[in-house]
């Protein structure tokens, strides 16, 4: 499977649908993890997902999109994704998660093993650059599709 920048996965998500900074973090990890657990790689080629107070981020799409704050960042009109399988895997994950809103997939998150052992020996709300480790990732989401 090819890899992408995150902006690129971005991109493909913000041609479902607008949406809040925040909401395109959480699924743009969540094809980070899933890619992880069942294609055994990663998807994105330039980030690495730090845990958060409010759940999984990468610093760069931080970057990229956090002037928005709460508004919602303009839908796309194309992707440059043509990888069958990462197509798949996205497609799959919008399936999954595109309902939620940014508040439940920031919830799920907080619920996951991958986001908290990166917190570990954290308050609630405290910043946090520690980098969520794709092992765990793999780990946890495999569990998950094998209904461990």
């Amino acid at each position: 499977m090819k890899t992408y920048s995150v902006f690129e996965v971005a991109d493909w998500f913000l041609t479902k649908s607008s949406m809040t900074p925040k909401k395109l973090q959480k699924l743009t990890y969540y094809a980070e993890a899933w890619s992880q657990a069942l294609m055994k790689q990663s998807l994105m080629s330039n980030t690495a997902f730090e845990a958060w107070a409010h759940g999984p981020v990468s610093p760069e799409l931080w970057q990229e999109y956090h002037s928005y704050g709460w508004t919602e960042i303009p839908k796309k009109k194309k992707s440059i994704i043509d990888d069958p399988q990462a197509k798949d895997l996205l497609e799959s994950v919008w399936v999954t998660y595109g309902k939620k809103s940014a508040n439940e997939l920031e919830a799920l998150t907080h619920q996951e093993l991958p986001w908290k052992n990166a917190r570990i020996g954290l308050d609630d709300g405290m910043p946090s650059n520690t980098k969520i480790s794709p092992k765990d990732m793999a780990n946890y989401y495999l569990s998950i599709y094998n209904g461990d």
